[in-house]
C-alpha cells in the first residue's frame, strides 16, 4: 500500500515525463513548411510548451495566415509527431524511478496532457511507461485546454480522487496554472529554465527552478508525503 494516504499524482507527460519537445519541433517544423512557413525555430516552439496542440495550431495558423482547416493540419501533426515519437522518445530517469515508485505503492496514477490520445498511448507503449502508468486523459476529451483546469478535473474524476487530494506533476507555466485553478498541490519542473521565475510557477507547492537536473524522486515522494508549505530546490 501507498505511504501517501489518499494521495492521487498526475503526470502532465510532455516535457516532465518525456522529453518530447524535441519531437513535436520537428513535427511542428515539417508541418508548417508544407504550408509554405520555413523560419518556424526553438524559440518560437517553446512558446507554446505546455500548450495543447490544437490550441498551438489554431495560434500558429493565425499567425502565419494559413488558411488550411485547422482539422486538416491537427491530423497533419499527429502522423508527423507519431512517426518521430516510434523512433526515440526519451524517458526522464528520475520520472521513471517516480513512477515505479508509485505504481508499487499502488497509488493511484494518471497521465492528462494535452497531446492526442494516439499521441499518448504511442509515447507511453514505446518507452514501457503504460505498464507504470494506464490512465490517461487528452485535452481532446475537454472543452478548454490548459491554462483552464478542465484537463486535471477531468483526470481527478477518472481515478475516483477529489481535486484536494491530487498532485500535479508538470514542467511549463501553463500547466501550474491550470492545477492551482484546479485546486490541486503542483511539482513544478521548469523545461525552460528561463520560466522559472514566472508567476505560474510561484503557485506550486514544490519547485526545481533547474528542471529535471535538480529534479530528484525522492524529494518529490518525501513532498508529497508531508505535505509541506511551499519550497524550492
Amino acid at each position: 500500500m501507498s505511504h501517501l494516504h489518499r494521495t492521487a499524482v498526475i503526470f502532465h507527460l510532455d516535457g516532465t515525463l518525456v522529453d518530447s519537445e524535441p519531437n513535436y519541433y520537428r513535427a511542428g517544423r515539417q508541418l508548417l513548411a508544407q504550408y509554405g512557413v520555413t523560419d518556424f525555430g526553438w524559440d518560437e516552439h517553446t512558446r507554446f510548451i505546455g500548450i495543447g496542440t490544437r490550441e498551438t495550431l489554431a495560434a500558429l495558423r493565425e499567425q502565419y495566415g494559413i488558411t488550411a482547416p485547422l482539422d486538416e493540419m491537427l491530423a497533419g501533426k499527429n502522423r508527423l509527431y507519431l512517426e518521430l515519437a516510434a523512433a526515440a522518445t526519451e524517458v526522464f530517469p528520475e520520472m521513471r524511478k517516480f513512477a515505479e515508485r508509485l505504481h508499487a505503492e499502488r497509488t493511484p496514477v494518471i497521465v492528462a496532457s494535452g497531446s492526442s490520445r494516439a499521441a499518448i498511448e504511442a509515447v507511453l507503449a514505446g518507452t514501457g511507461l503504460d505498464a507504470l502508468i494506464t490512465d490517461l486523459v487528452s485535452a481532446e476529451e475537454v472543452p478548454h485546454g490548459k491554462p483552464a483546469p478542465d484537463v486535471f478535473l477531468k483526470a481527478a474524476r477518472r481515478i475516483g480522487a477529489a481535486p484536494a487530494d491530487c498532485v500535479v506533476l508538470e514542467d511549463a507555466p501553463a500547466g501550474a496554472a491550470a492545477a492551482h485553478a484546479a485546486g490541486m498541490r503542483c511539482v513544478a519542473v521548469p523545461y525552460v529554465r528561463g520560466t522559472a521565475n514566472d508567476p505560474a510557477f510561484a503557485t506550486a507547492g514544490l519547485l526545481f527552478p533547474g528542471g529535471q537536473s535538480e529534479f530528484t524522486a525522492q524529494a518529490a515522494y518525501d513532498w508529497i508525503g508531508q505535505r509541506p508549505a511551499r519550497e524550492c530546490w
